[in-house]
């Protein structure tokens, strides 16, 4: 307990910064900080949302391990992108299910479902494709070199998603196809997104650049496109996304390391979110079957914000109860307990915010089980060292001797807590079940910042504090 200056300081800044955070102030920052809106995020049960049923075509023959690869595909690439605890579960021989919480536009969701991600790399010779302007490619296959199996047309045709047409989205598409600029030449495709080893979202060279997605090729790719980068030096190279062409770049130099980047300019620049959505296509892969979307609906929230507004009055006067118990039994000790768990559910709501933790019911239960993870640590504490008072300790030596024995069992506990989460989470990530997944990662995070909280700020506040007292005061602020 060295140094205990440094550790009230750093107390004291870790307090100021999850205040900014969790409270709404310096928001304009946060969101530079964060490139997104720092608030909570609630799940479909306690706002709402939209539900999605899919299917695959009728008549296609499809398994339970090509769903479920569907359904995993669909949620990874939800959830990357902030559309947190997102839920796809397979529904009997042909349906998955997916729950988007607050969302209530269709094409929102339909916008996640469709991307296929089918990006090529495009030999275009001298012609200048401006971003956007739909393009055919020789490429049917799904390696890096163009074919004409007929097995694999089929399996890239069934990749592509599907929106049941209706007269108004008919039109609407009419319309918007006039508009796309297209060109009626076959195109080389060089290689393609399956092989990218790696996709990553890059920060801007300069103030005017945007951002960048930039890649790493396979073995066997890498080869492919330093040979053709090599031959093809001062020609355009159109990097095209489901025969939509996103930028077409003229090869300078040859490109033998296997690494480049995609990258817009001008008006065309990628913004963070632009880039981060286009790298989640491309990381995430296309759908093993297509999908048709047979019933969409806006789920109420089952709870209600007046229930909400209960569940909080009730957590509040739990917590009134707790902190009156902790000062009548333990006084001094037990105010800093109070200090000490307020601390922890600033800490952990912080991170909620910043990882962000959607909050659903169970993600709450897990929450409120850490509290209970936290509270007894502290009392733990609290015990031994009330023990080594009676036994004729000093302060300073009661709260050390306590410590110490009080940590084998902190330790032990909380570890046993942190294995079991992990069963969860695996158990939620193996059979699809998002809400245990968002119980056990609630409770891992609050575990940890529990022992953070036992470690670092119960006992620096509670040596620092019996500084001020004296060993005759024992009894009247220790209630020994």
């Amino acid at each position: 307990m060295k140094n205990k200056t440094l550790r009230n300081i750093l107390i004291i800044v870790v307090v100021i910064l999850v205040i900014l955070i969790d409270f709404p102030i310096l928001s304009n920052v946060k969101e530079k900080i964060f490139k997104r809106e720092v608030t909570a995020e609630l799940g479909l049960d306690l706002r709402g949302g939209m539900q999605v049923v899919l299917q695959a075509p009728e008549g296609y023959q499809i398994d339970q391990e090509t769903l479920q690869v569907a359904a995993s595909i669909l949620e990874n690439r939800a959830n990357a992108l902030g559309v947190s605890e997102v839920v796809f579960q397979v529904a009997g021989d042909n349906y998955i299910v997916g729950e988007f919480p607050g969302l209530e536009n269709i094409d929102e969701v339909v916008g996640v479902i469709k991307q296929t991600g089918m990006l090529e790399f495009v030999d275009v010779g001298d012609d200048y494709l401006e971003p956007g302007t739909v393009i055919q490619t020789d490429y049917t296959g799904s390696g890096s070199t163009a074919s004409t199996d007929t097995a694999a047309t089929e399996t890239t045709a069934a990749a592509t998603p599907e929106v049941a047409p209706t007269a108004e989205s008919t039109d609407a598409a009419a319309t918007e196809a006039a508009a796309v600029p297209t060109s009626d030449k076959i195109y080389h495709t060089v290689i393609t997104g399956a092989d990218l080893e790696d996709v990553f979202v890059s920060a801007p060279q300069s103030p005017t650049d945007g951002y960048a997605v930039s890649f790493t090729l396979k073995s066997d790719a890498t080869q492919v496109f330093a040979d053709y980068t090599t031959n093809n030096i001062g020609k355009a190279l159109a990097i095209v996304l489901d025969h939509k062409v996103v930028s077409t770049p003229v090869i300078r130099q040859a490109i033998t390391s296997g690494e480049g980047a995609i990258s817009g300019s001008g008006e065309n620049a990628y913004t963070y979110d632009e880039a981060n959505n286009l790298r989640i296509t491309l990381f995430y892969g296309t759908l093993p079957v297509s999908l048709e979307i047979a019933e969409s609906r806006v789920v109420g929230p089952t709870l209600g914000q007046d229930s909400l507004n209960k569940s909080l009055l009730a957590a509040a006067i739990g917590f009134i109860i707790i902190s009156l118990f902790m000062l009548i039994y333990y006084r001094l000790p037990g105010f800093v307990a109070i200090i000490s768990i307020t601390i922890f559910g600033l800490i952990t709501y912080a991170i909620y915010l910043v990882i962000p933790v959607t909050l659903t019911l169970p993600g709450i239960a897990g929450f409120l089980l850490s509290v209970g993870s936290a509270l007894d640590a502290n009392i733990l504490q609290f015990e031994r060292l009330k023990e080594e008072l009676r036994r004729g300790r000093n302060l300073q030596q009661a709260v050390d001797l306590g410590w110490s024995r009080a940590w084998p069992s902190i330790r032990d506990s909380n570890l046993a807590t942190l294995i079991t989460s992990a069963i969860l989470f695996w158990f939620g990530s193996t059979f699809g079940a998002s809400i245990v997944k968002g119980f056990a990662l609630t409770l891992a995070i609050g575990v940890v910042i529990s022992l953070f909280t036992a470690l670092f700020v119960t006992r620096t506040l509670l040596s620092s504090t019996i500084e001020r007292f004296k060993d005759s005061d024992k009894a009247k602020w220790f209630g020994i």
